[in-house]
């Protein structure tokens, strides 16, 4: 596959068939995605891939906790927008195309409650790449580099005819999500990838995002 086409083929996946993704296919993904830039060649990223019986433990911790109504505590945020704004009103978009597709009614409680925990079972993926970097660096430092690798993962997957989602809902309780993926303290939870092979028949997973135009958002100086 051609780099620009995959570029343009990635998108969010949000539900995922049970068939479990061949180990050796995994750590190949990662193997390619770490040729991504960073800073100095500093490589701050450090994976920790969740599966089988592991993963199912996160899924129904990560539900049983939102559920009982305890606050989360992610390490690192990753979502914040004005109240309202462009980014606003870009996030409600999308937010209107997945309710419209998956038929969930604005007054439907039930249905939205069950939409989100979605998120916190990481859409029931077989396999999730946790992303973590060491607490001795700054804040900000390697973001960068790790957006990079992300992006990285998300694109070699599709050679190998995975689907992800990268998403940071099953990042919210990580003290449990340490002590059953055995993460260190000195490491920080960054984000996640959710990754297996996409269900075809799922009607969110058809979902074509807008990106603006791109006159917009450049400005040429000549």
């Amino acid at each position: 596959m051609k780099s620009v086409d995959a570029i343009r083929m990635r998108k969010s996946i949000r539900k995922f068939n049970p068939d479990p993704v061949p180990e050796e296919i995994l750590m190949k993904i990662l193997e390619i995605a770490i040729n991504a830039p960073s800073a100095m060649n500093t490589q701050p990223w450090e994976f920790t891939v969740l599966t089988g019986e592991a993963l199912e433990r996160a899924k129904k911790i990560n539900i049983e906790k939102l559920r009982s109504g305890e606050s989360p505590g992610p390490e690192h945020t990753v979502m914040g927008w004005p109240p309202d704004g462009v980014f606003r009103r870009r996030q409600i978009d999308l937010a209107k195309q997945i309710f419209q597709i998956m038929d969930i009614a604005r007054e439907d409680k039930e249905k939205r409650v069950q939409w989100m925990e979605r998120g916190f079972r990481y859409f029931d993926a077989p396999a999730v790449i946790i992303i973590t970097v060491d607490r001795s660096l700054s804040e900000c430092g390697p973001l960068l580099d790790v957006g990079a690798v992300m992006q990285n993962i998300c694109l070699a997957a599709l050679d190998y005819d995975l689907g992800t989602c990268v998403e940071d809902q099953g990042l919210k309780y990580p003290q449990a999500l340490r002590e059953i993926a055995g993460i260190p303290d000195s490491k920080k939870i960054i984000i996640a990838v959710a990754i297996g092979y996409p269900d075809r028949d799922f009607p969110a997973n058809s979902i074509e995002t807008k990106r603006e135009p791109i006159e917009s958002i450049t400005t040429r100086v000549k």
